[in-house]
């Protein structure tokens, strides 16, 4: 592993010059690598995992889109796709990538072909870390292991295509062959990450929550409706509100932080724009960070692992749900993005 100081932090990586593709291949040869569940990060895995030469078959219900979307992406009915139960009897490697409720429902009918020796895989620390909810507690008899890529899986698959990798976390929770640590970097490489970075179940999950709640989803929509609303309020049009709040800052700059950091944005943007900046950076964090400490806390009480189960075993979960994403699409904001995102110019 490559000793990397993250501003002043040694950490150790694993980086993919280190354990290269043609190691990972032979890791795994003699494997049958069984995605359950073909959702939401089931695809990228299994057909980066697919184009780099492992041995992939898939397992989901039909009928579903997401059978039909299998079918779709090149996995032959009775060659390469099967029904969960008879994927999860064929593999060696499971990778379990349902919706974690999904994962509590399934659990019983996969658990019975978790024979000694095999190895279940997650891409979240949920299912395991709350147990106590879940009821998803794994043999002592098998590996239990975790590669979490930083992203959709949308963006593993687009990133794999450009010849990049999106960097994942990666933990082991039970060794039982004494093989798991190589095997699970080895997936890593195998699904297309950047460079690995170890963790636990744990905190893969407590981060995962809080960042989806907080910087990467929640706080974000949050911070563009105030910003919006406070724009028109004062009487500028919806388009220069949007684009103030959210055209400029997705399309422009944040490539430009992605690229080389936030100070270097700092430094290459107006006089005028750094002493705001600077000036304000810090009265956000202050007033945030209360906050993302009761988020945080909310998170490692298990109470947002409560909310989430409660709601999704609901049985009219997705219709409330369509009723809450209809407030983000109907609002004047992300309509003036549609129109936004109407007049870029195309290439």
């Amino acid at each position: 592993m490559a000793k990397i100081n993250f501003g002043g932090v040694e950490e150790d990586v694993v980086m993919r010059e280190e354990f290269p593709l043609d190691k990972a291949r032979e890791v795994l040869k003699n494997e049958t690598i069984a995605i359950i569940g073909y959702g939401v990060q089931g695809p990228g895995q299994a057909l980066n995992l697919r184009d780099n030469g492992f041995n992939v078959i898939v397992g989901q219900r039909k009928p579903s889109k997401s059978y039909d979307k299998a079918i779709a992406d090149g996995f032959v009915e009775g060659e390469t796709l099967f029904s969960i139960e008879e994927a999860a009897e064929k593999g060696t490697i499971l990778f379990y990538l349902l919706s974690d409720a999904a994962q509590i429902a399934v659990w019983p009918t996969l658990k019975k072909h978790l024979t000694p020796g095999k190895t279940l895989y997650f891409s979240h620390g949920f299912a395991v870390t709350y147990s106590d909810q879940t009821g998803i507690i794994p043999p002592e008899d098998i590996d239990v292991v975790l590669v979490a890529p930083k992203g959709s899986g949308t963006s593993l698959r687009r990133m794999f295509l450009a010849g990049k990798g999106l960097n994942s976390s990666f933990a082991i929770h039970q060794d039982a062959t004494g093989k798991a640590r190589e095997k699970t970097i080895a997936l890593g490489i195998g699904v297309g990450s950047g460079y690995l970075f170890e963790t636990t179940f744990k905190k893969e999950v407590y981060s995962d929550l809080t960042g989806e709640r907080g910087s990467l989803m929640g706080a974000i929509q949050g911070l563009f409706a105030a910003q919006y609303e406070v724009l028109r309020s004062k009487g500028h049009s919806p388009s220069e509100a949007f684009n103030e709040t959210v055209e400029e800052l997705t399309e422009s700059l944040m490539p430009l932080v992605a690229e080389n950091g936030m100070d270097w944005m700092y430094a290459n943007c107006s006089t005028t724009a750094q002493r705001g900046a600077l000036d304000w950076w810090k009265k956000f964090r202050d007033a945030v960070k209360p906050v993302m400490d009761d988020l945080y806390e909310s998170v490692a009480t298990g109470n947002e692992a409560r909310l989430s189960i409660e709601s999704n075993s609901k049985s009219d979960y997705r219709e409330k749900l369509e009723e809450e994403l209809a407030e983000l699409r109907d609002s004047e904001m992300w309509q003036a993005g549609r129109e936004v995102r109407k007049l870029r110019p195309r290439q």
